[in-house]
């Protein structure tokens, strides 16, 4: 697909990592699959699994926790 952020490059499949923050937990995911710009390096995760990581920042956020870092493992 065509990056909507410089317009001139093409994604490709890549990994990238993920930070979420909400209520004082912060949760970093590691190598979350993605489609990534060759020119920019702006990163696009689809709707699958972006349902799965809010999934599990809610998860983090109600056991209390205040700062985790994991692997991403799809559903």
């Amino acid at each position: 697909m065509k990056c909507i952020i410089c317009k001139y490059g093409e994604t490709q499949e890549g990994r990238t990592s993920v930070t979420l923050e909400r209520a004082g937990t912060t949760l970093v995911i590691k190598n979350v699959p993605a489609q990534v710009c060759r020119n920019c390096g702006e990163e696009y995760v689809n709707e699958a699994t972006t349902s799965q990581l809010l999934k599990t920042a809610e998860e983090a956020a109600g056991a209390g926790v205040e700062l985790e870092i994991r692997e991403y493992k799809a559903a």
